[in-house]
């Protein structure tokens, strides 16, 4: 088998300016872009928060139904207990609150921001100092003395 020469002068000019020749079964010539390893793994992080998202929607409607028909025990019986109450409602608290954050972190990966100015509610992505619409800061300043005190 013998291998060719590349051209020279004018064909080596044309050959260089001219358009790649499309792949093969591709109309516009590009060869379609694998997905990347980061794309697939924020894809599977997706379906964990959202399976993690359903179990504490379901954890959490359960701690309320029990938390209710507790009260409404304590109070048939004219016999309300507040520490066995706020004893009840701490994992219902914890449970909430995970939810909320697991739903914060799918809100900004469904969307791509992180938050909305506290001004004038325009949205912003993670890592903004400033808001890109009233320009006021979205980071709370803090005083160093402050800091320094906790």
């Amino acid at each position: 088998m013998r291998l060719k020469a590349p051209p020279r002068g004018k064909k080596a000019k044309a050959a260089a300016t001219a358009a790649p020749t499309p792949a093969p079964g591709s109309a516009t010539g590009t060869r379609p872009v694998p997905p990347s390893i980061n794309s697939a793994y924020g894809q599977e992080l997706i379906v964990d928060l959202e399976r993690r998202r359903e179990q504490l929607v379901a954890r959490v409607a359960e701690l309320q139904w029990d938390l209710g028909g507790l009260v409404h025990e304590m109070v048939t019986r004219n016999r309300v207990d507040v520490d066995v109450l706020v004893k009840r409602a701490v994992p219902l608290q914890d449970a909430d609150a995970e939810l909320s954050e697991v739903e914060r972190i799918l809100r900004m990966e469904e969307t791509g921001t992180a938050g909305a100015c506290r001004k004038c509610g325009a949205p912003h992505s993670s890592g903004a100092t400033y808001c890109w619409q009233c320009g006021q800061p979205l980071l709370q300043q803090v005083s160093g003395d402050s800091i320094l005190r906790r």
